[in-house]
């Protein structure tokens, strides 16, 4: 069985790797003239073909034109043929890796992909996105989505369900259950990102700077492969049916499913933020922080064991791995008094 990675695993928090040593670095380093001259051109190059596609209707020839564009700008998509998309599955959900997933997805067949949140009116447009009515609330995000997928003549729908993007090695972020009560019939779409030198996203980073590291680097090579459609079982909460298509994309990309959710990453990143808050947490209880009795755990009334306390310390370690584990043994042992 796999071992389910930290949530430190599942993310790049810095451009340079810290344990990257001397060579790849160097190599970067020789690298950089020609990385600048690159940008400079692929910036030029890039505007143009924005400005190009923006005239074509969305049809093959435009496709293709743009595809064979952005591999002139370092931009690599390859489709796998193991299974085609079914063009009776209004909905695909994929694991989502760097800012510009559905720009490359769509290149390979048509989809619309709806900007949950951030910039509206023409940078949606101009990112590709699909832009959606004023709406509040994941219910009334839910019935847009829904009429949208029960009109006819409209491209389907792309989805990514984890809501943030990972690193693409170790494992899935747990899939939200609002995008699988949009339809019960979808088709997952297993989405791998390579690159050399640098990591494929890094947290906290915005979408162009994004861009400009990409057009830097000499190439990125996405790779799509279609998986056969699912269908919700008749009584399968909409969350069921969320975590076994996250473990199916999982082993597809042997990777492991994970419950480290879009609020989990936004907590971790603040507790990274604020480094002095942790440094003085051998004074301050955790429980100031955090409730009593982390979620799952029960503390007896009667005290813990030693061996009993250690195994629940460790658990409480996995879901905060920023705390030391010596203060949270200790405060454990004082809610256990």
């Amino acid at each position: 069985m796999m071992e389910t990675p930290g949530i430190e695993q599942l993310f790049d928090f810095q451009r340079w790797p810290s344990d990257a040593g001397v060579p790849p670095l160097l190599l970067l380093a020789l690298y950089a003239p020609l990385g600048l001259a690159l940008l400079l051109l692929r910036l030029v190059i890039g505007a143009h073909v924005f400005l190009v596609s923006c005239t074509l209707p969305d049809c093959l020839l435009r496709r293709l034109f743009v595809r064979f564009m952005c591999s002139v700008l370092g931009m690599h998509v390859k489709r796998s043929h193991r299974w085609p998309p079914d063009r009776s599955v209004r909905l695909y959900t994929c694991n989502h890796v760097t800012p510009f997933d559905h720009n490359m997805i769509s290149l390979l067949t048509s989809c619309s992909t709806p900007m949950l949140e951030g910039s509206t009116g023409f940078m949606c447009w101009a990112r590709g996105f699909l832009e959606l009515d004023a709406v509040s609330g994941k219910a009334h995000l839910m019935a847009a989505l829904q009429q949208y997928c029960c009109s006819d003549g409209l491209p389907p729908l792309l989805l990514f369900p984890e809501e943030e993007t990972t690193n693409g090695r170790a494992g899935l972020l747990r899939f939200s259950s609002w995008a699988f009560s949009v339809s019960d019939c979808v088709q997952p779409v297993a989405l791998r990102v390579k690159r050399p030198f640098l990591p494929l996203s890094v947290a906290e980073s915005s979408w162009v700077t994004e861009l400009l590291w990409t057009l830097f680097i000499p190439f990125t090579v996405y790779q799509v492969r279609w998986l056969p459609p699912m269908t919700r079982d008749t009584g399968d909460s909409p969350q069921e049916f969320a975590d076994k298509v996250q473990e199916l994309l999982a082993a597809e990309l042997g990777m492991a499913p994970t419950r480290v959710t879009r609020a989990d990453k936004a907590e971790y990143l603040k507790r990274k933020r604020h480094p002095t808050v942790l440094a003085t947490n051998s004074s301050v209880s955790l429980a100031s922080h955090q409730p009593a009795h982390p979620v799952g755990l029960q503390v007896p009334s009667s005290g813990l064991q030693g061996g009993h306390m250690s195994k629940m310390a460790q658990q409480v370690k996995e879901v905060l791995p920023s705390f030391p584990l010596a203060v949270i043994t200790q405060d454990l042992g004082r809610a256990s008094l």
